[in-house]
């Protein structure tokens, strides 16, 4: 099986740097209003872009980058057209100026965004389903399905936000979920509908670098982590928006809580230092009170 590219610690550093940068552009969004906070957003879809597609260069090579590039960025606008053009899969919608250039009437940092949450998505779907150095791959399915899920139920928290700036309009708003009223249901199904075949299509094109994870992906884990944290804080408590703050919190979860609960240290695992076949101070301290 193909290994990772490796990660050089400037590049990774770089990595985490942007993401902090991210952090706080998003921090700044709820204390802002109007034009600033349309510009915060374009500017965050932008950083999480660059992010996502420089990691996945970085730690996987040009193959999975344009892998990731042709089936979500491209394949993320090509349904955003039709979805334009036609109201199939999503409902009829129609897009607002605030979100810069368009393309067939489509914002083109739209399909961005959908590129800078699929790489996180992926890459919890493999942690979660065994994917990792020793070379487990974990079923095929399940991790398209995690994976499908980890990145539509975004939507639960991106539509409503949107909708409230103004950025997009549905010409027919029902049925709508309880509590988010202004978005049909079939947004959500349609776009859980991409999401699984984006993610079905990810790991032929990609290839094997892409079955597994390991410590270079951390930034990518923390990525996703924090979209859902943030997410939640921010829908109950800034953006006045609690019932997807309800809903995004609750279907996230199936992926962001497993996810948290693998990264907790658990008494007894190997450390990077026994992988490697050092002694640590503990074993030193074992090794002095045996001698006695």
């Amino acid at each position: 099986m193909t290994r990772p590219t490796a990660l050089p610690g400037p590049a990774l550093r770089t990595v985490w740097a942007l993401l902090a940068v991210l952090v706080l552009v998003q921090i700044c969004y709820p204390l802002t209003t109007g034009q600033t906070r349309a510009r915060l957003t374009v500017a965050t879809v932008l950083l999480g872009y660059l992010l996502s597609v420089g990691h996945a260069l970085l730690s996987r090579g040009p193959r999975t980058a344009a892998a990731l590039l042709a089936v979500v960025t491209g394949g993320g606008f090509a349904i955003e057209a039709l979805g334009v053009a036609t109201g199939f899969p999503f409902g009829s919608y129609v897009y607002a100026e605030q979100l810069g250039p368009k393309l067939a009437g489509v914002p083109l940092i739209i399909p961005l965004a959908w590129t800078w949450m699929a790489w996180p998505a992926w890459l919890t779907a493999v942690r979660l389903t065994g994917g990792g150095p020793a070379g487990g791959t974990g079923p095929a399915v399940r991790r398209i399905a995690l994976a499908a899920v980890g990145l539509a139920a975004w939507d639960l928290f991106l539509d409503p936000q949107m909708v409230a700036e103004g950025h997009w309009v549905w010409r027919n708003a029902t049925p709508a979920l309880p509590g988010l009223p202004g978005i049909p249901i079939s947004n959500y199904l349609g776009w859980l509908l991409f999401a699984v075949l984006v993610m079905a299509a990810l790991r032929p094109l990609a290839g094997t670098a892409v079955a597994t994870t390991d410590s270079r992906d951390a930034p990518m884990l923390a990525l996703y982590l924090w979209t859902y944290g943030s997410s939640v804080l921010a829908h109950a408590v800034f953006l006045g928006l609690p019932a997807s703050a309800g809903w995004g919190a609750a279907v996230m979860a199936l992926t962001a809580v497993p996810l948290a609960v693998t990264l907790l240290p658990r008494r007894g695992r190997p450390t990077l230092l026994h992988r490697r076949g050092r002694r640590t101070p503990a074993d030193r301290r074992r090794r002095a009170d045996t001698s006695v």
